[in-house]
């Protein structure tokens, strides 16, 4: 049997205004840019450019309708239209106007980057100086393309011959492929499209001028104990090769020479370039705040179109009207949208400072934070301010910082002082800089080095923090 039945419930849901707002938010800077510009593309009643006047709309005369059906069409006419004049007293342009878009007096130019040439490139134009056939020239390009960021091919070679095979439809067998892949590693940079550690270093001793001995010593000891070079059993590659350690500290000071990753600093200036959010600088006792959003165009209602929207205008038909109107609303909620992210970005930004106003003096001495203690400070929810730090970077006098950097959790000290992670770990760093290579500190050495400092750390926590740093293990930082 079907049951009817009534129930009330009280939900909260977001508006599409508060949506974009949230969306804008989390935005860095860069993608806002891009945003603005697709927006001003897809919105023709938004414009760039500043508020300089405001478009008077004249009210119409009222006329007393001669009969009742006239007083009827009227209304439901009325009804139709909307006014224009609820939306002309709000702010209809980013910044408000009286309102500087950039602090900076000064126009910041940029100094050109020459334009680099890519990495592929420079690979292919020495293929064809070393005389390499078209068919080897395609063979190249297949392996080239599938080389990753730190230099290294590791796609199998089977995989390679049956794409260039099938595409080309040619008949190469590996061995023809492997040729050329030898070519390739012996270009510039050295070892380049190597399938392993090994086989990059081995490629790279070739070109050890001098030193014959130590290249002969060094090929052996990468060819027959690899694996006791990984793990740094130095000892037993002493006794194995019948070399005194001092020769295998030679041998071990070559192969440190030779570069493991050969396709890293491939990265041209412009890809490795990181716009910050905000900018902070210290005048004389007071801090100065700054959004960066110079590229960032000041926005506006077209007046055109303001002009076509007012009730005088009796030319526009109704469909016009309700596209005009949706698109004035779009345009009003999206300059709202940017004004109140830029209000609430620099809300945030101004409490980070107050509360690590140290670290912005001095470049140390972070201060435990969390979320929810900015929160509470400018009276936001604890997502707003997530929203805000994630993926914001902020330039200082010390550096650029990644609004996340400022945000740790507190360790008690002795003194019952609490002090960031953060200091923490860079006492960590300070003590294994100044350790003994040849006997590092193990975990639990470090942790009572750091109680005798005042931090009560455990052992656990010491490798916690150290892993995090992508320090490895003390068997692993040994040397001799």
């Amino acid at each position: 049997m079907l049951h009817l039945s009534q129930q009330l419930r009280l939900l909260q849901k977001l508006t599409p205004q508060q949506i974009q707002y949230l969306k804008l938010l989390q935005l860095p800077t860069l993608s806002l840019e891009q945003m603005i510009k697709t927006e001003l593309e897809l919105n023709p009643l938004l414009e760039e450019g500043v508020e300089d006047e405001t478009v008077e709309v004249e009210q119409p005369a009222e006329e007393t309708p001669a009969t009742e059906e006239q007083a009827e069409t009227a209304a439901d006419k009325k009804e139709e239209e909307f006014s224009f004049e609820d939306y002309i007293n709000e702010q209809d342009s980013y910044p408000a106007k009286g309102e500087s878009h950039n602090t900076n007096d000064d126009e910041q130019e940029e100094m050109p980057i020459a334009a680099p040439t890519p990495f592929v490139e420079k690979l292919t134009d020495q293929l064809r100086l070393a005389e390499v056939t078209d068919t080897g020239m395609l063979v190249a390009e297949e392996i080239i393309g599938n080389i990753d960021e730190d230099g290294y091919l590791h796609r199998d070679l089977e995989s390679i011959v049956n794409d260039i095979n099938l595409a080309h439809k040619l008949h190469l067998t590996v061995k023809q492929v492997e040729e050329v892949l030898q070519i390739i590693q012996r270009l510039d940079p050295p070892g380049i499209g190597s399938r392993s550690l090994q086989e990059c270093l081995l490629v790279q001793l070739e070109f050890v001028k001098n030193h014959h001995e130590l290249v002969d010593l060094a090929r052996k000891v990468l060819t027959e104990h690899f694996e006791a070079f990984t793990k740094k059993h130095y000892e037993q590659i002493s006794k194995l090769m019948m070399l005194p350690l001092d020769d295998v500290k030679k041998v071990l000071e070559l192969i440190a020479h030779l570069n493991p990753k050969p396709g890293e600093g491939t990265i041209t200036t412009q890809e490795n370039y990181l716009t910050p959010d905000f900018l902070v600088t210290k005048d004389e006792d007071n801090f100065i705040i700054q959004l960066n959003d110079r590229n960032i165009p000041p926005l506006r209602i077209n007046r055109n179109y303001k002009e076509l929207m007012s009730r005088k205008n009796k030319t526009v038909g109704a469909d016009t009207r309700n596209f005009l109107k949706q698109k004035f609303d779009a345009a009003k909620w999206f300059i709202a949208s940017i004004y109140q992210r830029r209000e609430t970005m620099l809300k945030v930004m101004h409490s980070i400072v107050d509360k690590q106003r140290e670290f912005f003096e001095t470049g140390e001495g972070l201060k435990p934070l969390i979320y929810k203690d900015i929160a509470e400070i400018i009276k936001m929810d604890i997502s707003t301010i997530s929203r805000v730090v994630n993926g914001k970077y902020v330039q200082t006098d010390f550096g650029v910082f990644e609004l996340r950097h400022f945000f740790s959790e507190g360790i008690s000290t002795q003194s019952g002082e609490d002090v960031s992670n953060k200091e923490v770990k860079e006492r960590i760093k300070e003590i294994l800089a100044s350790e003994d290579k040849s006997k590092p500190l193990s975990d639990e050495e470090i942790a009572v080095i750091l109680k005798q400092k005042g931090f009560n750390i455990a052992r656990r926590t010491v490798a916690k923090y150290r892993e995090s740093m992508m320090i490895p293990v003390a068997r692993l930082r040994r040397s001799i």
